[in-house]
């Protein structure tokens, strides 16, 4: 029996309804108008998902031309420091408790690393933080450098269970601001720091390791050869540079094309270096980057998500409460949409390990080189043990 959409929809717009009336109705007009309260979808929004391609078409509309003319085109055309702060600040800024809401008490917005899917989101990114810090091969008294360090998690991990000297760089405020106060709080002071500054006014330095995970995405397509050139003289000639970030695939779709717009618009505007891993590791070949290891991460984010849309469901009420409706359903459907197309292979998460590609670099500093995660009891940095809830953030509305 063929679904309808009015099998997971409420249409409460009458025009609307008359208007969609047995049609395949484009599926960014129906998260426009849920996200207007024009409709609902009361149900399991998983299940409206996977029925979608029965009564929603993937087709472009006037919408979707009216944004990439006015807001897509001049904001990857840009990537100015200004331009560019702008436009973080207006997704990272807009709260901590907002992001608590679904990354949880680490705090982590990029995947995690599970060596089951039954661990927690606590599990899978200590397991990340511990897998970035193995590939580096962080030793005592190394300086660390993270760009683009959200709220100073790897940091603060690095400079604790690594001994490193570690310093991370981000854009946003609340994010430096909150990292120096757990910083502190850990009794870290001299040992880690978050900088707020554009990564372009990095103190000109030497690291012996470099990481970006997922921050790359903002630099933006025009900015890339210039961003890995800088990130090659911040780093010392014998050290390492991780990084990781998340891409379409290569042979995109017009679904595809339809979702990056919809990322673009409503999540991370001026994103636009969401690339898959050929064109991307082609930039870091131009810029005399060599490869040493890639791997792909996707089961792990697709998990990462799907953990993250299972809290921010759990806070809805606070969600609401702070934040309002329209705000709580964007991020719904982001997160359940993102689940479905990195299982279905339309998103994609990379990690990769790269050096400078110099003549004298020793390359044999990779044979006998392990960074493998062993047992659990061998982390250090031990979660919470399988099947314990973690507690959730308290959200309070803002004055």
């Amino acid at each position: 029996m063929a679904k309808s959409l009015t099998d997971h929809v409420v249409i409460k717009n009458s025009k609307l309804a008359a208007q969609w009336a047995g049609k395949k109705v484009p599926i960014s007009s129906i998260f426009e108008a849920y996200f207007d309260g024009d409709v609902d979808i009361p149900g399991d929004i998983y299940a409206f998902l996977a029925d979608r391609h029965h009564f929603t078409k993937h087709s472009f509309t006037l919408e979707h031309y009216k944004y990439f003319i006015t807001k897509f085109v001049p904001e990857t055309v840009s990537h100015s420091k200004k331009y560019d702060e702008e436009l973080v600040r207006w997704h990272y800024d807009r709260g901590n408790d907002f992001f608590a809401a679904f990354l949880g008490p680490r705090m982590v917005y990029t995947s995690g690393y599970f060596l089951d899917k039954n661990q927690t989101l606590e599990e899978g990114q200590d397991q990340k933080l511990d897998l970035v810090c193995r590939k580096l091969e962080l030793k005592p008294g190394e300086r660390f450098l993270d760009i683009g360090c959200g709220w100073g998690t790897l940091a603060m991990h690095a400079a604790k269970h690594y001994g490193v000297d570690a310093t991370g760089i981000t854009i946003s405020k609340n994010q430096a601001e909150y990292g120096n106060q757990k910083i502190r709080e850990a009794g870290l002071e001299g040992k880690a720091r978050i900088l707020c500054l554009d990564y372009r006014d990095i103190p000109r330095g030497k690291w012996d390791k470099i990481s970006n995970l997922e921050m790359v995405e903002h630099v933006g397509v025009k900015n890339l050869e210039p961003f890995y050139d800088l990130v090659r003289d911040l780093l010392a000639d014998d050290g390492r540079f991780l990084m990781q970030w998340t891409g379409l695939r290569r042979s995109s779709s017009q679904e595809d094309l339809v979702w990056g717009l919809f990322m673009a618009k409503y999540i991370f505007a001026g994103a636009d270096a969401s690339l898959p891993v050929a064109p991307m590791i082609g930039y870091l070949e131009k810029t005399k980057w060599e490869v040493h290891s890639i791997e792909n991460l996707s089961p792990h984010y697709r998990w990462t998500i799907k953990k993250w849309h299972d809290n921010w469901i759990e806070n809805r009420e606070a969600v609401v409460k702070s934040y309002g409706e329209r705000w709580y359903r964007i991020w719904h459907v982001f997160l359940a949409w993102a689940v479905t197309v990195a299982d279905q292979g339309t998103a994609a998460c990379f990690q990769c390990v790269f050096n400078k590609n110099l003549n004298g670099f020793d390359r044999d500093q990779y044979i006998g080189s392990r960074y493998e995660l062993g047992e659990r009891s061998e982390l250090p940095n031990r979660s919470e043990k399988s099947g314990k809830k973690p507690t959730q953030p308290v959200i309070e509305a803002e004055e």
